[in-house]
Order: C-alpha cells, then sequence, then structure tokens
C-alpha cells in the first residue's frame, strides 16, 4: 500500500482553497493542493524505480513481490490495518531493498494466466502484441506473493471448501539461507503449508512450496485476514505473504 490517502500534492491553481480530510486549506503561495490515492501512487513508484536502480537484474515481479513481503501491517497508533483495502501494508523502503525472498514471474506465466481466464485468442493477441504464445499449461495459480480464496455468500450449505496453491520463491540474500514458515490462519479457517522449511544453499536458488486453505462456504459475507510468514533462522529477513477469505462479490 502506498503512504495512505492524505499524502499532498500541488498544482498551478484555479483556485485558493483544497479539502484535506475535513479541512479546509489556504494556499499562501498560489498553488492548488490536493490529497488522495492518486497522489500515494507515486510513492509507490518512486520506491519501484530505487529498487531499479539498487537492484537492475530484477524483475518488474520481483521488485513488486520486495515491495509486497516486507510491508508494514500495522498502522500508526501499532494496532493492525483493518481496511480491506490495506494490501500487503504500508511500504518500508529500507527493508524492501533486502527482502531476503522474492517470488518471481516470467511473461509466459501472465500468458498462462490470461489462457485460463476464458479469453479469446484475438483478446490474448491484443495484451501480448504476438501471436506467439503457448496456452499448454494455463493456470490461475500466478505466483503472486500472496493468497486469496472466495467463497460465494448467498451459498448457506456449511460445506467446506478447499483450496491449494504453489508457490516459488527465490534466494536473493547473501548466501546459504533457511526459512522456517509461521502461519496466523483467518478467523475460522485452517491453513497448512508445506514444507514447512526452505532450505537455500546459495543466492538465486529457488524452492517451492504448497498451501492448503480449507474454508467455510458459508462465511456470512465476511472478509478474514492472515498471513503465512517465512521467517530466516538469523532473524535478518522476514518474508510476509497476506493471506485472506473473502466473499466474490466483496468491494462490488
Amino acid at each position: 500500500m502506498a503512504p495512505g490517502s492524505f499524502v499532498l500534492a500541488s498544482w498551478i491553481p484555479n483556485d485558493y482553497t483544497a479539502t484535506v480530510g475535513t479541512n479546509m486549506l489556504l494556499s499562501s503561495q498560489g498553488f492548488n493542493l490536493i490529497s488522495g490515492t492518486s497522489m500515494a501512487c507515486p510513492h509507490a513508484s518512486g520506491v519501484a524505480a530505487l529498487l531499479k536502480g539498487t537492484h537492475p537484474e530484477w524483475s518488474h515481479a520481483a521488485i513488486r513481490s520486495a515491495m509486497m513481503t516486507t510491508a508494514n501491517e500495522l498502522d500508526s497508533s501499532m494496532m493492525p490495518i483493518k481496511d480491506v483495502a490495506m494490501g500487503a501494508g504500508h511500504m518500508v523502503p529500507n527493508k524492501a531493498m533486502d527482502p531476503g525472498l522474492v517470488y518471481d514471474a516470467a511473461p509466459q506465466d501472465y500468458v498462462s494466466l490470461l489462457c485460463s481466464m476464458n479469453f479469446t485468442r484475438n483478446q490474448i493477441m491484443t495484451i501480448t502484441r504476438s501471436n506467439d504464445y503457448n496456452c499448454a499449461n494455463s493456470s490461475l495459480d500466478l505466483n503472486y506473493p500472496s493468497f486469496v480464496a472466495f467463497y460465494d455468500k448467498n451459498v448457506t450449505t456449511g460445506a467446506m471448501l478447499k483450496h491449494r496453491f504453489r508457490r516459488v520463491v527465490t534466494n536473493v540474500g547473501g548466501g546459504a539461507a533457511t526459512y522456517k514458515v509461521k502461519v496466523a490462519p483467518p478467523e475460522g479457517v485452517k491453513v497448512a503449508v508445506w514444507p514447512q522449511s526452505l532450505v537455500f544453499g546459495k543466492k538465486y536458488e529457488q524452492r517451492d512450496y504448497y498451501v492448503e486453505i480449507v474454508y467455510p462456504s458459508d462465511g456470512n459475507g465476511l472478509v478474514s485476514y492472515g498471513s503465512i510468514v517465512w521467517i530466516e533462522e538469523s532473524g535478518k529477513h522476514i518474508v510476509r505473504s497476506p493471506i485472506v477469505v473473502s466473499p466474490t462479490s466483496a468491494g462490488k
């Protein structure tokens, strides 16, 4: 998440006041002020540019992963952020420069995602700008640093649903490392992760793991949150991925 919706931006004015929250601000220098997520977005873009400058070999997916998995899930009062739009949390740029592990993705991974979303051939060609693409391994399970499981809030059978994920992480730390998992499941949800430890012999080595989320089909329209955290044995790196269990119509 970018730094918040009360990030200020200014531009040459048409008038002399602007609203920030519930306050009216007067511009003594002749510039307008505005706040909102569109003003916060450039902060996230700036962090992404900083990471690309520090790690020019990183892909866009690796940069996004570093920003997400090192984010702080606490608000200014040191309480958990509860807003459904929190994303992974507040960015911490210094931590993002050294995330320990990243969830990387290649162009074909996104093509495989498109292929699984019932896009037509012409639509996929429009997005990829190519007619040379491969749908042999189509999958909705993109190697993304978060986990979302949906249920239909209109179903009240009480049956349990099961969703399984596979993730691949790349060690971008200094060298050999061992990580152990810590799971904070959403309320009323069972989360299993295997293996429970990841051992890397060197930098850029990859390891995969699996997650199974078992949750009730009648979640009463509520959104619940949890996390999967990989903690390096030395304590240097903590790699956090959010878990969300949500009705399909949440936020619509």
